[in-house]
């Protein structure tokens, strides 16, 4: 008898083993949310609905009697098909949650990008508003987080990376450059970043913008006109017209001189970086070539000649 009943248990231990250690009944990868505070029973019972796990029980027994020295953590988890249950309750303790991801373009005001965080599934609770933060108060570039975060801790971080960026980047900034501090630099990067979408041009508009500065002449650049033209319903949704240009408000850099008062987009630390260390040109204009790039100008009648082509350009166009 003693005999048989250690045979029993020998085989017990080694069909719980398998069972244990061998691919699950998993069909296809799947993944399966444990709320905060949730039972072992409320657990297992979930992996079993979502087809992880085989038993309750096997899934209790394994927890308590084989992987008992961490507790099981709450979150979203990715199952891959056929994982075994071994590798369920290491996941489970671990915390090796799905992690999420949102991308946040540069040139976008605070605006659009609080309305991407609020339509963002797996994000929670409430957000600022936009006065809150400022425009330009935020760092574009990809986030990672887990469902379940809140908003509002997202937005801290984007604010956190944006202070860290400007900072480590005025640090390296260019001697004698004609802004005096990290927020002068943060509103011209926020106009470079809306002129060009083409990345190797930062730099030499950032130096057309600097060179304008020095000299004292206005910066003329349509995308303030255009924030300034804006409401709270969104961007200007239509071309400037050339009646815009002479509408006397603090952002129209065709009828003020300097830096408007604010940044008019959120700019990435491109667009920073560019115009910490601007090229080193003698350009003093640039208009649209018709490439998605600019033709650049050291004079006005080499400009108004590269305004022309650009304006037969949009004639040819329309035709």
């Amino acid at each position: 008898m003693l005999i048989a009943g250690a045979t029993l248990a020998g085989g017990g231990a080694v069909m719980l083993h398998r069972a244990y250690s061998d691919p699950g009944p998993l069909a296809a990868d799947t993944s399966v949310v444990i709320p905060r505070g949730a039972s072992g029973q409320a657990i297992a019972r979930r992996l079993v609905d979502a087809g992880v796990a085989a038993d309750t029980r096997l899934f209790a027994v394994a927890v308590r009697f084989l992987a008992p020295e961490r507790p099981l953590r709450a979150g979203e988890y990715a199952f891959a098909a056929g994982i075994s249950l071994r590798d369920v309750v290491a996941k489970l303790q671990a915390g090796e949650t799905v992690v999420r991801r949102m991308t946040i373009a540069e040139g976008l005001t605070t605006r659009e990008i609080l309305a991407l965080i609020a339509a963002t599934e797996g994000l929670v609770g409430p957000l600022p508003e936009p006065s809150e933060l400022g425009e330009g108060a935020l760092l574009p570039e990809t986030y990672h987080f887990s469902l379940g975060d809140a908003r509002v801790d997202l937005v801290a971080r984007m604010t956190a990376a944006r202070e860290a960026a400007l900072t480590r980047l005025w640090a390296g900034r260019q001697a004698d450059l004609p802004l005096a501090t990290p927020e002068e630099a943060l509103i011209l990067a926020s106009i470079v970043e809306r002129e060009t979408a083409v990345p190797a041009e930062r730099g030499r508009v950032a130096g057309v913008f600097i060179n304008r500065l020095i000299r004292g002449m206005r910066l003329q650049s349509d995308p303030t006109v255009a924030y300034g033209l804006a409401d709270e319903s969104g961007p200007l949704d239509r071309p400037l017209r050339r009646a815009d240009l002479a509408v006397d408000h603090p952002y129209n850099t065709y009828v003020h001189r300097g830096l408007p008062p604010g940044p008019i987009a959120n700019p990435g630390r491109a667009s920073i970086a560019a115009v910490l260390n601007p090229a080193e040109t003698d350009d003093l204009y640039f208009v649209a070539d018709g490439t998605g790039g600019h033709a650049f100008a050291r004079t006005l009648a080499e400009h108004n000649r590269n305004v022309a082509r650009w304006r037969k350009f949009q004639l040819e166009q329309r035709n």
